[in-house]
């Protein structure tokens, strides 16, 4: 079976492929009292992104499905704010910091445009 050659447009790709690099990037932070619960919270964010945009494609309705992009829309945004706790604490990973931190705004735009045209959709009827 032939993969999609695009990420880009590909959100279900697009989200799991985040939360890999964030598992990965969190592997490498060193661990200590003060990472530990950022560390933490920063996987489960950036990890329930891709989770709930996989529960919107099984939605069981349209009220159900804009639910769970809005989720996936405040779990980018959650993703940002740790994202940036973690350069704080880490200023030697800001580099990667950075790179994450794009893909998570990004993220955001897109859920941010989904949920809009579900509201203007809803106005329509």
């Amino acid at each position: 079976m032939k993969q999609a050659t695009n990420n880009k447009y590909n959100l279900e790709g697009r989200t799991a492929k985040f939360s890999e690099e964030v598992i990965k990037f969190c592997r490498t932070i060193p661990k200590d009292q003060l990472d530990m619960p950022m560390i933490s919270q920063l996987l489960r964010s950036a990890t329930s992104i891709g989770a709930n945009y996989m529960e919107a494609n099984g939605a069981s309705s349209k009220k159900d499905f804009a639910n769970k992009i809005f989720l996936c829309k405040k779990e980018s945004q959650e993703t940002k704010y740790w994202l940036k706790l973690v350069r704080i604490g880490r200023p030697e990973l800001e580099e990667k910091i950075a790179l994450l931190w794009q893909e998570a705004q990004e993220l955001t735009l897109i859920f941010q445009k989904i949920t809009s045209t579900i509201r203007n959709g809803k106005n329509e009827n």
